[in-house]
């Protein structure tokens, strides 16, 4: 156990060194060094940081180095520049939700720009305003709250893309209460700019004014991160997450945007499955048969046929039989002598002009399926014909199906819950 607290303390004492050595860099960098100075030695002496490890950084510079809001933030982009490549969040995380452009990772960037305003820039702003409410801190006031608006495009993706999902998954009561806390913080914002823009001397009420918002978009950034964005991580599903990314371009984001397009991971190819046809099918050297659909090899394939809990048989345009699966229990007897053989051949005389009479049926177009069902014994069989045809409706030939659904018929109730 103490060396667990041992490793702790351990742990702060590393943090501390890296903020100290941070601060000291970008202080250099301030006081006049070139970037590749600066640059040389941060890669030294730091190497990878993390964004919480730069926003703490720019922060204490603030605070407790005295260095104002406008310095830091015209120099943010001389720290990119010397963070970049070094940040640890650009190496892909094995957590979708984490990878840049994954719309929770968006909301998340943007929540950091969001405070980042609210907290640095607003606040210090409120601040000098409740000292002394001058013509040019009511202007900077103005400017903090026009940019804090674009905050309606965060909320409107949320809205009208997040929420939707949820719904569907049966969730409405957090969304329509979120979706109010919404309006009210845009409506806020939009009194607040009213009164500043004709300010007649009373700052205390645009103070409180001023500080309720800054209250409210952080507990609403709290609700986000904490209850909004884990409850949707556990429903949606990876697609349903693309198609947000995708509409997302449509409405905006606010204060920041994802620097890429967020492609989830798929597993590779199978070894031998070959480059794919330019229509998507094909049936590559080493045996895999690529559909329009999926890949699968010839192994696959013919077991996850002989697994379906149906017999299949398929007959060309020409009447031969050229397939059919072979399952543990089959119901009505094959063997490998009849492919090839016509399809009238493998019929009793006796029933052979009902045979002739459905295949005319399907090849004039008359019919596209047919259904018989039997009693064998205690089963109860059901057999289904159907006509095959191609995109342009071709008849291809007739795929016989036969189940036995005696079990299946004698279902009743329900069945929620794994059998044991």
């Amino acid at each position: 156990m103490s060396e667990l607290i041992n490793n702790r303390e351990v742990d702060v004492q590393e943090q501390t060194r890296r903020q100290a050595m941070l601060r000291e860099i970008i202080k250099e960098l301030h006081a006049g060094k070139s970037v590749e100075e600066v640059k040389a030695r941060f890669e030294e002496a730091v190497g990878d940081v993390t964004v919480e490890e730069i926003s703490a950084m720019e922060h204490s510079l603030m605070t407790e180095e005295g260095i104002p809001v406008e310095e830091v933030q015209r120099l943010c982009s001389v720290h990119t520049a010397i963070f970049k490549g070094s940040i640890e969040q650009i190496h892909r995380s094995s957590k979708p939700e984490e990878q840049p452009g994954h719309p929770v990772h968006t909301f998340k960037l943007e929540n950091r720009e969001i405070e980042r305003l609210v907290n640095f820039r607003l606040e210090l702003h409120a601040d000098k305003f409740k000292k002394n409410a001058s013509d040019e801190i009511i202007f900077k006031l103005l400017e903090d709250l026009s940019l804090l608006l674009d905050l309606d495009k965060h909320y409107s993706r949320k809205e009208n893309l997040l929420f939707p999902y949820l719904e569907k998954y049966g969730i409405y009561g957090p969304t329509k209460v979120m979706w109010g806390v919404d309006d009210g913080i845009r409506n806020m914002i939009k009194e607040a700019k009213k009164a500043l823009s004709a300010y007649g001397g009373d700052s205390g009420q645009i103070t409180a004014a001023l500080e309720e918002i800054i209250k409210e978009v952080n507990e609403m950034i709290f609700k986000e991160e904490n209850i909004l964005l884990p409850m949707a991580l556990d429903k949606l599903t990876e697609d349903e997450w693309v198609k947000i990314a995708r509409e997302s371009d449509e409405i905006g984001f606010c204060l920041t945007a994802p620097d890429q397009e967020w492609i989830p991971e798929r597993a590779a190819e199978p070894e031998g499955a070959g480059v794919p046809a330019e229509e998507g099918e094909g049936l590559s050297p080493q045996g895999f048969i690529r559909f329009e659909t999926g890949l699968l090899s010839l192994h696959q394939l013919e077991t996850l046929m002989n697994h379906l809990p149906v017999d299949l048989t398929f007959i060309d345009e020409n009447d031969v039989v050229r397939y059919f699966s072979h399952g543990k229990e089959r119901i009505f007897a094959r063997t490998k002598a009849v492919i090839g053989r016509t399809v009238q051949n493998c019929h009793p005389p006796q029933s052979v002009h009902v045979v002739e009479k459905l295949l005319a049926d399907f090849k004039a177009g008359v019919k596209d399926a047919e259904d018989f069902w039997i009693n064998i014994k205690d089963k109860f069989i059901y057999i289904r014909y159907f006509a095959v045809r191609d995109a342009d409706g071709r008849y291809m030939g007739t795929l016989e199906f036969t189940q036995n659904i005696a079990p299946i018929r004698a279902l009743e109730g329900q069945k929620r819950i794994l059998s044991e």
